[in-house]
């Protein structure tokens, strides 16, 4: 539905986008992530027409975003994070408005009208001026007139921004919903978002893609992603560390400390991915039986997408 190739935008000597490219298919939910100046919204302005690229190429829908922006935006529906709204309007009279602008035609306007009312839960504020309502459902009207014109694509920039909670719950779970039947492209540095929302990321940090794909495929990049830590009782302290090395080989860290609990030691093996040794729970389980130890407490730690995303926009990450 969207494929991007070599993207670089320049604004004088400045690279906002440094190279991107990325492919998005349909009833997927992509999240862009980056800290604040990586390219998120400069990239979601090229996809919309509103900037052209210095170099690469954009298709959107098999349509050139430099050829042809005016049918790329025909099928985009867009929410910048600002939302652009008329306060001194209804709900009603603002997607009346855009419904015209979008140009639907006269005998399928009320029917575009109701339908995104529907999507976005706004049927009983439909009557209320724009300025008298919430934020969260300022958000809402904003998706509304996104989804208006029924594309297949939605771009959202910052959706859930200043809004509390409950209210960023209620976006959310709309987001996933219309991710079932359109492609949807969102930007945030909030990982929670990414988390709550998206099936794919994209992980971006000065202008280039840091990493991109399922957040479980991301960590299986990094090193030191296999970890597993365990609580023993009746190990002895010396001894225990040079059994747990033989235990991993050399392609493994072990770490071994004093636990709070008197008798107890907390112990961590931890694989780069560069390791060509391989180890699992079970063999770990096997191993402290045999030597006699008592398990306490024992657990699989995963990268959490804090965690890669640290790596890869950190110090070291950068270098």
């Amino acid at each position: 539905m969207i494929e991007v190739q070599g993207l670089t935008k320049r604004y004088g000597p400045v690279e906002a986008v440094r190279g991107v490219s990325f492919t998005v298919g349909t009833e997927q939910v992509l999240g862009f992530l980056g800290p604040n100046g990586a390219g998120k919204t400069t990239i979601m302005k090229i996809l919309t027409g509103y900037h052209f690229p210095s170099a690469g190429s954009a298709l959107v829908a098999g349509i050139s975003v430099q050829e042809d922006p005016v049918e790329v935006k025909k099928r985009i529906g867009y929410l910048p994070e600002s939302v652009p709204l008329y306060g001194d309007l209804t709900v009603d009279e603002y997607l009346s408005f855009i419904a015209d602008a979008r140009m639907i035609r006269p005998d399928a306007r009320q029917e575009a009208i109701q339908s995104s009312l529907t999507a976005c839960g706004l049927e009983q504020v439909a009557g209320k001026t724009i300025e008298t309502l919430s934020k969260g459902y300022k958000q809402r009207v904003g998706l509304a007139q996104a989804i208006i014109h029924d594309p297949p694509i939605l771009i959202l920039d910052e959706p859930t921004s200043g809004l509390d909670p409950n209210q960023i719950i209620e976006i959310r779970n709309l987001i996933k919903e219309l991710g079932k039947r359109k492609t949807v492209i969102l930007s945030t540095h909030i990982l929670q978002e990414v988390e709550a929302v998206c099936s794919q990321v994209l992980i971006l940090n000065e202008g280039r893609i840091a990493a991109q794909g399922r957040p479980e495929e991301i960590a299986g990049t990094l090193k030191g992603t296999d970890t597993w830590e365990l609580t023993l009782k009746g190990a002895d302290l010396p001894g225990i560390t040079e059994k747990a090395r033989q235990l991993t080989g050399t392609g493994a860290a072990v770490s071994v400390q004093e636990g709070e609990a008197p008798g107890t030691v907390h112990l961590r093996f931890t694989l780069g991915r560069d390791s060509t040794e391989s180890i699992d729970g079970e063999r770990i389980f096997d191993w402290a039986v045999a030597e006699g130890l008592k398990i306490l407490q024992m657990h699989q730690k995963k990268l959490s997408l804090e965690d890669i995303f640290v790596k890869l926009t950190g110090e070291e990450g950068a270098a």
